[in-house]
C-alpha cells in the first residue's frame, strides 16, 4: 500500500485539472493534456457533450464522434487500436456495461487490444435521471471480462493519477467516474500505482475498503465517529478493483477484526464481491458489504440522496463496523421498503436531449 495522504483541505491542482472538482473534469483535461503529447492517442465521442468544444476545437485530427451509438463506438475504438492508435472511448457507465456489452467482450476484450473506455455518470451519479441512466452492475459486468483493468478514482486529484498510468497499460482499461463534483480526498500530491490500495487512515479495531468518490468520503467520515467511540478503523481506497490488491485485503483480514466494504453499486458482484471472494480463498474473516440493495432506485433525487435511499451512508458503514466488532447481524439497509414503491417520477429515455441535458 502507498503511503497515507493526509485527508481535508482542497489538494493543490494537478497539471490540467479543472477547478470544478469533478473527476469528469479533471479527466477530459488531462485526455487533452496527453493527447497533445503523443498523436496516438484519440478521443471518441458519442454525443457526451463538451468534448467538441474542449478536444476537438484543440485537436480535431485525433476525435471522433460517433452520435449515441454506443455498441459501434467500442467496435470502432477496437479496430483504431488494431492499428497501433490509442483510442479513450467516451460514454455513460449504463451503456459502457449494458448496451455495448457484448462489443466491449468480443471486438475488445477478446482480443486484448488497448481500448480505454471511460464511464462516466456510474453508480447512481446520474441521480436525477432514474434507473435507465443509473449504473448499479458495471463493476459486475465488466471485472468479470478477461484481460479488462477495472478502476475507479476516489477524486479528482486521483483521476489525473489514474488517467495518466492508464495511458499505456497494455490491453483494455476501464475506468468508472461519476458526474458532479465532489468534496476532494487528497490533500496535494500523492503516489497512484495500478493495482495497490492506498490507505488513507491507521486503525487496528477494523477495516473499511472502499472505492469512488462518495464511498470513499463516507469511510473517512465513518472513522472519523468511530474514532471518538475509541474505535480504531482503517480506510483503504480500494481505487483497482481488478486486478484487487489481495495483498492488502489479506493483511487487513489478518490485523482487524473483520472488513466493512463500500460502493456505489450493487452489492451484487462489485467490490464487496471481489473482496469477499479473496477473503474466502486466502484468510477468512466477516465482511459486511454496504452497497446499493438489489432493487432498482424508486424515487428522484440527486446523486447522495439516492445512494443514501439505496443503503449507503456514512451511518451504514458505522452501523456494519460496529455490527463487525460486535459480532451481530447488520440489520437490513431499507426496512420501510423505499425502494420497493413504484416511482411516478419522469423515466428518461436514450436521446440526444438527454446527453446534452446529463452533460
Amino acid at each position: 500500500m502507498s503511503g497515507a495522504p493526509s485527508v481535508g483541505s482542497r489538494p493543490r491542482p494537478a497539471a490540467g485539472e479543472r477547478q470544478d472538482g469533478s473527476d469528469r473534469a479533471a479527466y477530459r483535461a488531462t485526455l487533452l493534456e496527453l493527447a497533445q503529447a503523443d498523436p496516438r492517442i484519440w478521443c471518441l465521442d458519442s454525443d457526451m457533450g463538451g468534448l467538441e468544444k474542449q478536444f476537438e476545437a484543440v485537436l480535431p485530427e485525433q476525435y471522433v464522434d460517433l452520435g449515441i451509438a454506443e455498441a459501434n463506438l467500442m467496435s470502432v475504438g477496437a479496430a483504431l487500436a488494431s492499428t497501433g492508435i490509442l483510442p479513450f472511448v467516451n460514454t455513460m457507465a449504463a451503456f459502457a456495461s449494458a448496451r455495448a456489452l457484448e462489443q466491449v467482450k468480443i471486438d475488445i476484450a477478446y482480443h486484448r487490444l488497448p481500448v480505454r473506455i471511460v464511464a462516466t455518470h456510474s453508480g447512481l451519479s446520474a441521480g436525477q435521471l432514474g434507473p435507465t441512466h443509473h449504473a448499479q452492475q458495471d463493476l459486475a459486468a465488466m471485472r468479470a471480462l478477461p484481460h479488462m483493468t477495472v478502476m475507479t478514482p476516489a477524486d479528482a486529484a486521483e483521476t489525473v493519477r489514474m488517467v495518466r498510468a492508464a495511458a499505456y497499460l497494455p490491453g483494455p482499461v476501464y475506468i468508472r467516474l461519476g458526474r458532479g463534483p465532489t468534496d476532494p480526498v487528497y490533500d496535494g500530491d500523492a503516489g497512484f500505482t495500478v493495482g495497490e490500495a492506498v490507505e488513507l487512515r491507521a486503525g487496528s479495531d477494523v477495516t473499511i475498503v472502499a472505492a469512488g468518490s462518495y464511498p470513499v468520503l463516507f469511510a473517512l467520515a465513518a472513522a472519523d465517529r468511530l474514532a471518538a467511540q475509541g474505535v480504531g478503523a482503517t480506510v483503504l481506497n480500494m481505487h483497482t478493483i481488478k486486478p484487487l490488491d489481495v495483498a492488502a485485503v489479506v493483511r487487513a483480514a489478518e490485523r482487524t477484526a473483520g472488513i466493512v466494504t463500500v460502493e456505489d453499486h450493487s452489492l451484487i458482484g462489485g467490490l464487496g464481491g471481489a473482496v469477499a471472494e479473496a477473503v474466502a480463498e486466502h484468510r477468512p474473516t466477516r465482511v459486511l458489504r454496504v452497497g446499493v440493495g438489489d432493487a432498482f432506485a424508486s424515487r428522484p433525487g440527486g446523486h447522495r440522496e439516492q445512494l443514501t435511499a439505496g443503503g449507503v451512508s456514512p451511518d451504514r458503514v458505522v452501523a456494519a463496523a460496529e455490527a463487525v466488532l460486535s459480532g451481530r447481524p447488520l440489520p437490513p439497509a431499507d426496512p420501510a421498503g423505499e425502494h420497493d414503491r413504484t416511482v411516478h417520477s419522469h423515466t428518461v429515455h436514450h436521446s440526444q436531449t438527454v446527453k446534452e441535458s446529463a452533460s
